[in-house]
């Protein structure tokens, strides 16, 4: 979620300044996976923070390797580091940030230095507040993938 946030306040809100959604394309699994309960409730701080309605769709299970921006972006990321040390993450960042493509795709990366605590688990009733407000709202197709959450209750909920 630091990453969503970081990117909103550095480039997006700047490049979108009549935004009023954001959809977010994730994989399946990991820290923003869909069951990810943390995830979800991060991302309702988002959008109450930031105003915008946050439509989330995940790679359905197994897929991420179809994933076609990684397929089109990280073999250019891999030529060019090739022979190269990856020495220390600031190398490894560097690296990333220095790739094009021929057809004209810049990458943006920076690292992020910051800890960020782990096993934190977010109550049922806090969840079940989400749903009964309609905050976070799931999709009537795949609504185990798919879901929005408003920056506040869903008057239709």
């Amino acid at each position: 979620m630091a990453t969503i946030n970081s990117w909103w306040r550095s480039a997006g809100r700047e490049r979108h300044p009549g935004a009023t959604s954001l959809l977010v394309v994730a994989d399946g699994g990991g820290s923003n996976g869909s069951r990810a309960r943390l995830w979800k409730t991060e991302l309702a701080s988002f959008a109450a923070a930031t105003g915008l309605e946050v439509t989330v769709c995940h790679l359905p299970p197994g897929t991420s390797k179809w994933n076609k921006i990684e397929h089109r972006l990280f073999s250019h990321i891999t030529m060019n580091w090739r022979g190269r040390p990856l020495t220390s993450h600031q190398v490894v960042v560097d690296l990333i940030s220095a790739t094009t493509t021929a057809a004209g795709l810049t990458v943006h990366a920076e690292l992020d230095a910051a800890t960020y605590p782990t096993g934190l688990k977010v109550p049922d009733q806090q969840m079940d507040a989400l749903l009964k407000t309609g905050i976070h709202q799931p999709h009537k197709w795949h609504g185990e993938w798919n879901h929005t959450i408003h920056p506040t209750p869903n008057p239709e909920t």
